[in-house]
């Protein structure tokens, strides 16, 4: 469930598809011996303090940016043993009003940022106090990104070489035959075992459990008594853990586009039920299309549409496009459609040029990003070993092929590719953890915000319930008929009203509020190019995730 964003009839298959999933252990309760590590590291780290300076890519970033690091133990049941090296970024409050040029603005402190993942490199977030939606919150806090351990120079890890991590063109069979399958799990088998080789012993401690305790010594590592925080996607997940392992040290947080935190659902349910959300969302997508049949000539039912997109996907098959866009690739740039609707306008006109006999716009969306492969490679790494790490999955290859067999009648879209994204950690050599009970009391954590687009196919509406059922004194804010992930900072601006009353003035409604849903894109104009929105990243050529 890989993402960053700022800015069913398939359901109840799944239900009786996860019978066949493992129940899993009882969850487990926080390891003393990692609790007192974890306070070891806070309190050298906060004598440390951070010695910020020159970001190592400074002629990439305004002169605002500054970097510098943090030490935390690999281990944290042995603080004082080996120490690896996370890169934090800052820029400082502006205390400047956007509304008002002659207020000066008092500072709250530090927000500190995860885009999600696992993987997501949160460095560069600072850089969104430049945008207007983001300046209201600049100007109290201190903006703060970080890589987690594992991702860029935080101690990186890797799987397998850079250069053959994008292997296009690829295939992408909807029902796939059992040969095709057997390729897949020598393939699986060999990532995980490259991950090992390439990793060393140090492997199992790339978790979600650590990625919360190492939130805890960025905070006393600047300087802050209580943490203020917004995590997106996979960072609500390992928010939601920092909030039942340290509740006392909580400020303010939010979670944007929420994981289901339900021990029974990490992780192998939670891609399933994200696998049957896609299709949903895939149907929101074609249903678009349909309507601006005028624009893309793609068909005018969501019927017609999917008949399009198989026969560019044939075609695909038979001669990729460029040499480089198979349906694999064709898959991927159309799975990033459901994660931001922002990307609907050129994907549909893309796809209309192709079956026109115009390859380049698709080639130029769906091409694998090459000079990125190093990066690439890096996310995916982090993004499996924790996975993989954090909870028990299925060992025996007919639980997978039932399951995802199954789903894929009624959610074929995304089913097998999430399935072949995820199945090294059915041969995962490192140890695995049982997943902590996401669970506070009331009166343990002050009151925290959940934003949740009500049809987000990446963390599915449901998750944003469970986690306000377990966090006491939570909010849920709901935007709905949506499906944009990660919502926060984004085109709708009554969440961004929700958002500053909270993160600026501590006001939140009582229980639950909604939003209506921001406004659907228009087609795209003729000299309208591809391009992310604001804080947005994906893996080009891979499938992104939480």
């Amino acid at each position: 469930m890989r993402a960053v964003a700022l800015y069913s009839a398939a359901g109840s298959l799944v239900l009786t598809a996860l019978a066949a999933a493992p129940a899993g252990s009882a969850p487990v309760v926080p390891d003393a011996a990692e609790l007192h590590g974890t306070a070891v590291a806070a309190a050298r780290a906060r004598a440390a303090g951070i010695d910020f300076g020159k970001c190592a890519d400074a002629q990439d970033t305004p002169g605002t940016m500054e970097c510098g690091t943090v030490s935390v133990p690999l281990d944290y049941a042995h603080p004082r043993g080996k120490q690896i090296k996370l890169t934090v970024s800052r820029v400082a409050a502006t205390h400047k009003d956007p509304q008002n040029s002659k207020r000066r603005v008092p500072r709250q402190g530090a927000l500190v940022y995860n885009p999600g993942g696992p993987g997501g490199d949160g460095l560069y977030f600072p850089l969104v106090g430049l945008l207007p939606e983001w300046k209201p919150l600049a100007a109290a806090y201190d903006l703060i990104g970080y890589q987690p351990r594992g991702v860029g120079k935080s101690s990186p890890l890797s799987c397998e070489e850079p250069k053959l991590f994008f292997k296009a063109p690829s295939q992408a069979p909807t029902y796939p035959s059992e040969s095709y399958k057997q390729e897949r799990i020598a393939e699986a088998k060999a990532y995980a075992q490259g991950c090992a080789k390439r990793s060393g012993s140090g492997l199992q401690y790339f978790n979600s459990l650590n990625n919360a305790r190492d939130l805890d010594v960025v905070r006393a590592a600047l300087g802050e008594g209580q943490l203020t925080f917004m995590g997106a996607s996979y960072g609500t997940y390992f928010g939601a853990l920092y909030a039942t392992l340290f509740p006392s040290h909580v400020r303010r947080m939010v979670f944007d586009s929420a994981v289901n935190p339900d021990p029974e659902q990490i992780w192998y349910r939670n891609n399933l039920d994200q696998s049957a959300a896609f299709e949903n969302r895939w149907a929101d997508f074609r249903d678009w299309i349909a309507r601006h049949d005028d624009a893309y000539g793609l068909g005018k039912t969501a019927d017609a549409v999917q008949r399009s997109y198989e026969k560019a996907s044939a075609q695909l098959a038979a001669k990729p496009a460029g040499g480089k866009v198979g349906p694999a690739e064709l898959q991927a740039a159309f799975l990033s459609a459901g994660y931001y609707d922002d990307y609907w306008p050129t994907r549909a006109k893309a796809l209309s040029a192709y079956l026109k006999g115009d390859a380049k716009p698709l080639v130029e969306q769906a091409g694998p990003a090459t000079e990125g492969a190093a990066e690439a490679e890096n996310t995916n790494a982090v993004y499996t070993a924790v996975e993989c790490n954090d909870a028990p999955w299925p060992t025996d290859w007919k639980v997978w092929d039932e399951d995802n067999t199954q789903l894929a009648r009624e959610a074929p879209f995304e089913t097998w590719d999430n399935a072949w994204m995820n199945l090294p950690c059915a041969y995962w050599p490192a140890p695995r953890q049982q997943p902590l009970d996401v669970r506070t009391g009331p009166g343990e954590l002050p009151p925290t915000l959940i934003l949740a687009a009500e049809r987000d196919a990446a963390t599915p509406y449901d998750g944003a319930v469970e986690l306000h059922r377990r966090l006491s004194g939570s909010v849920l804010v709901t935007e709905r008929e949506a499906g944009t992930h990660g919502i926060a900072g984004g085109p709708n601006r009554c969440i961004n009203g929700y958002l500053d009353a909270y993160l600026l003035e501590g006001r939140l409604p009582v229980d639950r509020a909604s939003c209506a849903p921001h406004a659907e894109p228009k087609p795209a104009g003729p000299g309208d190019r591809s391009r992310p929105a604001p804080m947005k990243e994906s893996l080009k050529g891979k499938a992104v995730r939480h």
